[in-house]
């Protein structure tokens, strides 16, 4: 099993290597693996992420969602210095900002934020998962974080959090730390899994 950091790298490197077709390709393919998924229709609060460097890209979720009048949410980044995320709402006339690592985000401001508690549905970004659910994520443990509080429940019920990856970054094991939140499910290209 190779380390953390060998297979941060080694995940990114392939991420990044797929061609804009690829990604365009694999995008349309998750987005119809979702499209039918019961809590997916049936959510009003659904968080998103922006594809950044080769993740798989969930916009035509947004879209479909946007169409459905499901409300839609971005992670921001916290303000105040607990390195967690909040999540802000999401529509065709946000607009975006750059955080302090380069990714866009929605403006910042109360009235636009949702706890991480009311949300129904998480669509997590990934460098790498299992297939228990362990997530090996860019390594700042923001989700892990956020959403510590899901450990805490004996069967977690809301929200429910599903990986998007591409089918090259699934793996047979990967090592959880005791802090890591595992997901609920993943989707790729090809399928959608959920665990008990």
């Amino acid at each position: 099993m190779l380390d953390k950091t060998h297979l941060r790298q080694r995940m990114r490197r392939t991420r990044q290597a797929l061609s804009a077709s690829q990604q365009q390709e694999a995008s349309v393919a998750l987005g119809h693996v979702l499209a039918d998924f019961p809590l997916f229709k049936n959510s009003r609060h659904i968080a998103f992420y922006l594809a950044n460097g080769g993740e798989i890209n969930p916009h035509p979720l947004v879209e479909a969602a946007w169409k459905m009048e499901i409300s839609c949410y971005l992670p921001v980044l916290a303000r105040n210095g607990d390195n967690q995320l909040n999540f802000a709402r999401y529509s065709q006339q946000s607009i975006l900002e750059n955080n302090r690592y380069g990714i866009p985000e929605p403006e910042y401001s109360p009235e636009n934020l949702q706890p991480p508690q009311a949300l129904d549905l998480v669509f997590v970004p990934l460098v790498a998962v299992d297939t228990e659910g362990n997530r090996l994520g860019m390594g700042k443990g923001y989700y892990d974080r956020t959403f510590a509080f899901l450990k805490q429940q004996p069967q977690p019920q809301k929200p429910m959090l599903i990986g998007l990856a591409h089918g090259f970054q699934l793996m047979d094991q990967i090592k959880p730390s005791e802090w890591d939140v595992p997901l609920q499910g993943i989707a790729t290209e090809r399928e959608l899994t959920l665990f008990s």
